[in-house]
């Protein structure tokens, strides 16, 4: 069977949507090929590629984009992960099925660089969590 083809949307494109495709293309390359784009793209964080260097992925070389790469291709799933993104995201880039899920931006957290390090492990985690649920619980094949 084709892998399910999924587009992760946020805002900037660089801390969660970037993270979600890590994770699906590492942990789920059997069953999903992810991408992600921004409404208004940002460089990937680098405390994203962090985060995820401790699961042992590497997105050091993924690259934020904007929505418009993708114009004219057809997704099984598209995903928002911020609600600024959902509300903005034109309906032409809806995939054959539409979800949002909210996680909060890691790169809005105010404190220590250790505080702010410790809010991109929580979102790596739920957004880990998530699709862990998602494929396995709610089976996303087609």
């Amino acid at each position: 069977m084709e892998p399910v083809k999924i587009l992760f949307l946020c805002t900037g494109n660089s801390c969660r949507s970037q993270m979600a495709e890590g994770l699906v293309n590492h942990l789920h390359a059997k069953r999903a090929k992810a991408c992600s784009a921004g409404t208004d793209p940002r460089p990937v964080h680098p405390l994203a590629v962090k985060a995820m260097q401790e699961l042992g992925i590497d997105i050091s070389q993924q690259q934020s984009k904007p929505l418009e790469t993708f114009s004219g291709e057809s997704f099984d799933l598209f995903i928002t992960l911020c609600d600024r993104a959902k509300e903005s995201c034109p309906l032409k880039f809806e995939g054959k099925r539409r979800l949002h899920v909210g996680f909060k931006d890691p790169a809005e957290k105010k404190g220590t660089p250790e505080q702010i390090y410790a809010e991109f492990r929580i979102v790596r985690d739920a957004i880990n969590m998530w699709l862990h649920d998602f494929f396995d619980v709610m089976e996303v094949d087609r």
